[in-house]
């Protein structure tokens, strides 16, 4: 792996990781209880981690004009296939460190909730004080809450495939856009800006059918409705419904591609 390929996937990774992450704030803030401050933290990580993954185009693209020039383009299917699997590694990471993220936000919505800046907040965490909170909080996943998964799930089936849909879309959608623009060189300007369609059609089946489920079981929890037991294997199972999206990405990328090249003919 050369070292360009190694930023794109780092950078793949830490998009992903950011995102999975970001689960971790909605658990935080039923056991704060402060919802609108978690959703606020939840928003900020969800923003990042969707606009840093523009950044990605850049970088892909070059790999591309390289790869043609200097000949070799045959080998782009499998760097973005190792870009692909670098997502699905983060999202596993991301997972296993739920419970450490939520203590994380948990500190980090009390020390907002104290002292209302957003930047003391972000400086804190390179401070004695921010590192020793970022010590403490770590903490393994326990094992039990894996085993409770064949318990209630808290969300129907349909929202979790919608999810594995929508995840997959986004995961795949710059790639293999990029890849179109390869596969059709006529009309790679065009096949690179269908990577916007694709992500938008995602976004709002994230928006419309996910984020609509986690809010309305939110306010259970906090009324009283729903266990936090429940809440926590519920985002257990959209966490693992997003991993399952970055490893159907894979299997969508080379048809996907090969589609986009084609609509990009009758644009």
């Amino acid at each position: 792996m050369d070292s360009q390929l190694l930023i794109i996937c780092l950078l793949t990774a830490a998009i992903n990781l950011i995102g999975t992450l970001a689960y971790a704030a909605r658990i935080a803030g039923v056991r704060t209880r402060r919802i609108a401050m978690s959703f606020a933290l939840f928003n900020i990580l969800v923003l990042v981690s969707r606009t840093s993954n523009s950044f990605l185009g850049p970088f892909l693209a070059k790999r591309i004009e390289v790869r043609i020039s200097e000949g070799g383009g045959e080998a782009l299917l499998f760097d973005f296939h190792l870009v692909l699997a670098s997502a699905s590694l983060a999202v596993l990471i991301g997972i296993l460190l739920v419970p450490t993220g939520q203590r994380l936000f948990a500190s980090a919505i009390g020390y907002f909730q104290q002292h209302r800046s957003t930047t003391r907040m972000l400086l804190r965490t390179a401070t004695p004080a921010g590192l020793h909170t970022l010590r403490k909080a770590i903490t393994p996943p326990s094992p039990s809450i894996f085993k409770e998964l064949v318990k209630e799930r808290g969300v129907g089936w349909g929202v979790l495939l919608a999810n594995c849909l929508a995840q997959a879309l986004i995961t795949v959608g710059v790639v293999a856009s990029l890849y179109a623009g390869y596969l059709n060189p006529e009309f790679r300007v065009t096949a690179s800006q269908l990577s916007a369609v694709v992500n938008g059609f995602a976004t709002i089946l994230l928006f419309a059918l996910i984020d609509p489920q986690l809010s309305v079981m939110t306010d259970d929890v906090v009324e009283g409705r729903v266990s936090e037991a429940l809440f926590r294997r519920t985002i257990v199972w959209i966490s693992l419904s997003r991993l399952a999206g970055t490893l159907l990405a894979q299997l969508l990328f080379l048809p996907s591609a090969q589609a986009i090249a084609w609509v990009a003919n009758y644009v």
